[in-house]
């Protein structure tokens, strides 16, 4: 059994504890009370109680550290110390239509990291229904519980499955998306949208998936699973290869056979 720090311990717990709740809500979706927060972005009661489940468990542990959480924002606590970054449910369209695949994502984030820049130290992804948990330490690798993960050694575009969202109304960029997609598509197995951005990349980790491309994300829909597919052996750049995926909010992930090849298609296709 590979041992967690006693950081990760604490993430764990606090997605499990948030879990069940969801997992009785996913069951009885019909009786949620849902409100809009914008064009199609629905949040649900759902998300809220598992937020507030996670902020106490991660408070009680932490109780000086910052913490962004989707529904609540920047919670304060001391700019020196790390942060968390919370997503109590990624995939809320999949879970308010019933659809079983959404997940929770915590991060930290300490504000000086190895070039005096913040950095992703610590990523945990949980899907609650199949009891997978997804995590990573810098410099100690990515892990499915206590199975060490390697993103897949595909080296054909022509044999690999890419996983992307895509634009819907008030989100995204469909002209673009659109260009991307014509260049990708012609060249790969198959193009799946399953609609959680954390555990898209979580599945590239793990060889799943074999890359990913997305953008106008939100950093707690990405930063649990970027440092995944680095711990696990991949690259996660923006659309021109560069290591600016969060400041562009561009993201582009794959092993590093396929990165440089998926890459060359993005990029001209955005030409």
């Amino acid at each position: 059994m590979v041992a967690h720090s006693g950081l990760l311990t604490v993430m764990a717990r606090a997605a499990r504890k948030a879990a069940p709740r969801l997992r009785r809500d996913f069951n009885e979706v019909q009786h949620l009370q849902v409100s809009r927060k914008g064009p199609a972005d629905f949040v649900s009661m759902a998300d809220k109680r598992a937020e507030q489940t996670l902020i106490e468990e991660l408070r009680k542990a932490r109780p000086d550290w910052r913490i962004l959480a989707e529904e609540g924002g920047e919670l304060p606590g001391d700019p020196d110390k790390p942060r968390f970054i919370v997503d109590p449910l990624d995939g809320t369209t999949n879970f308010l239509h019933g659809i079983p695949h959404f997940s929770i994502a915590i991060a930290v984030e300490d504000p000086n990291g190895s070039q005096g820049k913040p950095e992703i130290t610590h990523g945990l992804v949980y899907q609650p229904l199949t009891d997978e948990s997804f995590w990573a330490e810098k410099g100690r690798g990515a892990w499915l519980q206590d199975q060490r993960l390697r993103v897949s050694s595909r080296r054909d575009l022509s044999e690999s499955l890419i996983a992307t969202g895509i634009p819907f109304m008030g989100h995204g960029n469909f002209a673009e998306w659109s260009r991307i997609f014509g260049a990708v598509a012609p060249e790969v197995a198959g193009i799946r949208r399953l609609g959680s951005a954390a555990l898209d990349l979580a599945w590239v980790a793990a060889g799943r998936f074999d890359g990913y491309w997305e953008s106008d994300l939100k950093p707690w829909d990405v930063a649990a699973g970027m440092l995944l597919v680095k711990e696990a052996g991949g690259f996660v750049t923006d659309y021109r290869g560069q290591d600016m995926a969060m400041q562009r909010n561009q993201f582009l992930a794959a092993n590093d056979g396929l990165h440089s090849k998926l890459h060359k298609l993005v990029a001209n296709a955005l030409r």
